[in-house]
């Protein structure tokens, strides 16, 4: 995986992020079902490569790592947005859920607690990104803007990786529900008089995003990054 350093610009210092799937904070060797997963009466027809058992189940955890700030973040500023995008983060989860139960791997998710993850990587991250949105309300929406670009980024990556119909079809709607988000929490700062600037995805495509109307299911995935 490339390793991409993002610099977040804030008010009185720097922070410097790294995004967990592109730095390779995924993890050891995924777990196989043997029982442990909930496969059910699915038949699986073609397994998992190890790379993308991985992805999967890093995916898992990084919807929950959205889930988790938002409700943190809602908890503190009581803003409806965070509210709203932290239940669409959930049925994201279950989505990784399902395929990680079809494919019968172990849910990396044993704790569902606030801020417990399996992945030192995102817990490190949530860590940081609460720190950044407790300082204002205006951090805290961009710390959504970031997640949002975060989660487009590793979703491009993990669909570029699938080679499965069924996994790819998942990720394309988490993506597309991102970019949903990304144009909220976009427009919540601009209606604090706020021009958003792009946190770790180039600015054309942020902009590109943001300028086009919300999406509904069942529409493509949209132009991707360097014209895919």
């Amino acid at each position: 995986m490339k390793k991409t350093v993002i610099a977040i610009a804030l008010p009185l210092a720097a922070m410097l992020a790294v995004s967990p799937l592109q730095a390779g904070w995924k993890g050891g060797k995924p777990g196989a079902g043997g029982g442990q997963g909930n496969t059910g009466s699915q038949t699986i027809t073609a397994e998992l490569s190890d790379a993308e058992a991985t992805t999967l189940l890093f995916m898992r955890e990084e919807e929950k790592l959205a889930r988790d700030v938002y409700n943190t973040l809602f908890d503190q500023w009581e803003h409806p947005v965070f509210n709203n995008i932290s239940g669409s983060e959930q049925r994201h989860m279950d989505s990784m859920k399902n395929m990680i139960d079809k494919y019968g791997l172990v849910d990396p998710v044993v704790d569902d607690t606030v801020g417990v993850f399996q992945n030192e990587g995102l817990a490190e991250v949530y860590e940081r990104l609460i720190e950044r949105g407790s300082a204002s309300l205006e951090e805290a929406l961009h710390v959504g803007g970031f997640i949002e670009e975060l989660d487009i980024s590793d979703l491009e990556d993990a669909i570029d990786e699938s080679t499965h119909a069924d996994v790819t079809r998942a990720y394309e709607n988490l993506e597309r529900g991102s970019r949903n988000h990304l144009r909220a929490f976009v427009g919540q700062i601009e209606n604090l008089g706020i021009v958003y600037e792009a946190q770790l995805m180039p600015q054309e495509e942020v902009d590109e995003i943001v300028n086009s109307a919300m999406e509904r299911g069942g529409k493509g995935r949209g132009k991707r990054r360097g014209g895919r």
